[in-house]
């Protein structure tokens, strides 16, 4: 039985403003924690907000002076862009210097935080693991998104060096009906697989992503890396399918060729051309419980 904390906690969120950090800020506050974020413009935040600017090693130190622990999510969106070799090192410096910064302040503070949990990413096991099971044991895989996960979790791991207890989740595709992947999925007027349709894609709703990001920072057991994905991965093909019909769109069996998905997106097709097929099990294991696991009711909730 884990160590339950309920003392109500101030958090810093960098990357608050994004998918999950809003999603995260929302659950924290209603149950009575204060939360700030790190932003560039934090006049411009509605949300209490602390200046930073990772690029140029800037940081206001009363944001750390003032937070109990820091959720770090921040990075440039990987799929938003083609990858042109200025956007790659826009998604590895993002992840890296941000880290870097975070690890160089704590490191000078006397009292420092209690917990450090930050966002990675399933395709620390390459772009296609195929069919195989992965586990947060497995060794990285390869390509350019394994390689720059390889890169950010090192950062993390310095921030474990200073006795603070670290958390590192690796995130699957989040389903949400306020953008990312799912979305991108059904936006066509009528919807088909990606390729053959029969890579994995290790899927999460964000309510039960923000969920663990929160059961992490209030348990003093959890602690290293772990899996964020849902205890059912499915093909692509039974994603795209389930969604449309949920969504009330047309959906057709035949999946868009490889060569056009190259041809549109670039190097970034290996993305969604692959897939990953990944264990929850080590996440469940501290206690945690799922809300929406089942992909029927995770649409359901999606859809309605």
């Amino acid at each position: 039985m884990l160590d339950r904390l309920n003392k109500k906690k101030k958090i810093l969120i960098s990357g608050g403003s994004g998918l999950i950090g809003n999603e995260i800020t929302r659950l924290l506050k209603e149950r009575g924690n204060e939360v700030a974020w790190l932003s560039r413009s934090p006049e411009k935040q509605s949300q209490k907000s602390y200046f930073w600017n990772p690029e140029e090693v800037e940081l206001d130190h009363e944001a750390l002076y003032w937070c109990d622990g820091i959720i770090h999510l921040a990075g440039a969106g990987v799929a938003e862009h083609r990858w042109t070799n200025k956007r790659k090192n826009e998604i590895l410096n993002s992840r890296v210097l941000s880290s870097r910064l975070l690890f160089q302040e704590i490191n000078a503070l006397k009292n420092k935080p209690k917990f450090f949990i930050t966002s990675s990413g399933v395709s620390f096991y390459g772009m296609d693991s195929g069919d195989q099971l992965m586990f947060e044991g497995d060794p990285a895989g390869e390509g350019f998104l394994a390689d720059v996960v390889k890169s950010w979790e090192a950062e993390t791991d310095k921030i474990q060096t200073l006795n603070v207890r670290t958390v590192i989740l690796r995130i699957g595709i989040v389903l949400s009906k306020n953008g990312g992947a799912l979305q991108e999925l059904i936006k066509p007027p009528i919807t088909a697989p990606l390729g053959n349709g029969k890579q994995y894609m290790s899927w999460i709703h964000i309510h039960d992503l923000a969920e663990m990001f929160i059961h992490a920072v209030e348990n003093h057991g959890v602690s290293g890396i772990y899996n964020a994905v849902g205890p059912v991965p499915v093909s692509n093909k039974v994603l795209t399918k389930k969604a449309s019909s949920y969504a009330g769109k047309p959906y057709i069996g035949i999946g868009v060729p490889d060569f056009a998905l190259k041809l549109a997106l670039g190097e970034m097709a290996e993305m969604v051309l692959g897939g990953n097929r990944v264990s929850c099990e080590k996440m469940q294991g501290t206690g945690f419980k799922f809300k929406y696991g089942d992909l029927n009711q995770a649409l359901a909730q999606i859809f309605q």
